[in-house]
């Protein structure tokens, strides 16, 4: 980002919290949750509207009240080119549906690459548009979540993906 283009940002009071939403100039770059390790703080200079993301808000309040399954929007990802393949990739898992991290690095024809493809996860900047919630351990494990488990469970059975109970912080065990 440049120190010439004005970060803009709004935030969006949804079920699983204050998302923030924001990027330079207008485009749509990132989306945060209020405990995520990455949310970036707003700052002196950034300017408040919500203006440019009318879309993504419209799309966020029909995805929460159950009526979109597909997110639509036009957004920037500033990201690797491996990054930016693993997000590709994440945006094509159906609503509803779960795949692991070695799915996802199968698809990429990298199937060595689990471990690469968690942190291109972790690093997602648009979560729920692009649905990193959707992939799970190969173990079927709910691990990390930037905006939380708990937030990962809600996000899960908002789309009726079965899952189990919280064995510890960090993981959870699917019982079908």
């Amino acid at each position: 980002m440049t120190n010439s283009t004005p970060i803009t940002y709004c935030t969006y009071e949804s079920p699983v919290g204050s998302l923030l939403i924001g990027g330079e100039g207008g485009a749509l770059e990132f989306l945060h949750f209020p405990e995520s390790s990455r949310r970036r703080e707003i700052a002196e200079g950034w300017v408040e509207d919500a203006s440019p993301y009318g879309d993504l808000i419209a799309q966020l309040a029909a995805y929460f009240a159950g009526e979109l399954k597909v997110f639509s929007l036009t957004w920037r990802l500033i990201g690797t080119d491996f990054q930016k393949s693993v997000w590709e990739q994440l945006a094509a898992i159906p609503f509803g549906e779960i795949r692991s991290y070695g799915d996802v690095a199968k698809a990429l024809n990298n199937p060595g690459a689990s471990r690469a493809v968690g942190l291109a996860n972790n690093a997602n900047p648009l979560p729920i548009v692009i649905p990193c919630h959707r992939v799970i351990g190969a173990n079927g494990a709910l691990v990390g979540f930037g905006g939380g488990l708990d937030t990962k469970v809600w996000l899960l059975d908002h789309e009726g993906i079965p899952h189990g109970t919280k064995s510890n912080k960090d993981q959870m065990t699917f019982i079908f």
